[in-house]
């Protein structure tokens, strides 16, 4: 391209007269600049130049249709929501905004914290991981950690973008499928739970199957191991006991922030990387990416 704006402005200065250093050569040049981009761009336009400079501007044209189409992919912004924090990412970044929640956390308070935190940070499409049951797409009862006016909430209106919303255990189970059949456990504010059977994501909520006097979540809550610490681990291990029996999962994965208090887990159960919610919220999108 600079070859053929050159040998373009040293021919018609050349016709003109003129210096093509001078001021008038200069202007010349931005006028024959804006020329050639235009015929390059406009592939019927009848060309006028030299036949060198008429043939350089065919070749760029046939350059230009062979090219391949250029794509830009759409950016992912990843709603990790919790009953203690709210953890964002923007796909492709490494900086993770973290903005405090807990029960008095509404949807409204969450997104003006998320603009604050997050005001530079252009996104086309949000996922986001919510810790309650969501059926299509829809969060269908309020969390037991977090405040009210979830349900029914129209996020897509409120961010201006299309918002994909899946429960934050199946989201971080997504993140962390590799095949088969897979049970994951989230032990963190409370129980989470997902099931994926050959790339099937389903959302489960085994936290509250009765279990002894109370749920499987009473019994391996946050609440329960800052209380009794042993027996906290103990309950962890009993549950995947029996719900390994009763659903046979290929592997369980274990993932929310307390899996860091276990130790020697048995065979088949793997300790999860919490970063697995955030790939999990992108691959959200791969059907229609």
């Amino acid at each position: 391209m600079v070859a053929l704006y050159e040998h373009s402005v040293f021919t018609q200065a050349c016709v003109w007269d003129i210096n093509p250093f001078d001021q008038w050569g200069v202007e010349l040049g931005k006028q024959l600049a804006l020329r050639v981009a235009g015929e390059i761009e406009a592939p019927r336009k009848r060309l006028q130049h030299d036949a060198s400079t008429n043939a350089a501007i065919q070749w760029y044209r046939h350059a230009r249709r062979a090219a391949p189409a250029t794509h830009t992919a759409p950016r992912t912004l990843v709603l990790d929501v919790g009953g203690s924090h709210v953890k964002a990412l923007l796909q492709g970044r490494r900086e993770e905004i973290k903005i405090v929640s807990g029960p008095d956390m509404t949807p409204q308070r969450m997104l003006s914290a998320l603009r604050k935190a997050a005001a530079r940070r252009a996104f086309d499409r949000v996922s986001m991981g919510f810790p309650a049951p969501v059926v299509h797409g829809r969060i269908v009862h309020e969390p037991a950690n977090l405040g009210t006016g979830w349900v029914g909430f129209d996020f897509e209106k409120a961010l201006a973008c299309p918002v994909r919303v899946i429960n934050d255990a199946a989201m971080q189970a997504l993140g962390s499928y590799a095949g088969g059949r897979m049970l994951f456990l989230g032990l963190g504010t409370g129980l989470g739970s997902a099931m994926i059977v050959e790339g099937r994501v389903e959302a489960t909520e085994l936290a509250h199957l009765p279990f002894r006097k109370r749920s499987y979540e009473y019994y391996v809550s946050d609440a329960y191991r800052e209380q009794h610490k042993k027996k906290w681990h103990d309950n962890v291990f009993e549950i995947i006991t029996l719900l390994r029996e009763a659903l046979r999962p290929d592997y369980v994965v274990l993932g929310g922030g307390n899996v860091k208090h276990l130790d020697d887990l048995p065979k088949d159960v793997r300790r999860g990387d919490n970063a697995n919610a955030f790939k999990g919220g992108v691959r959200l999108w791969e059907d229609v990416a």
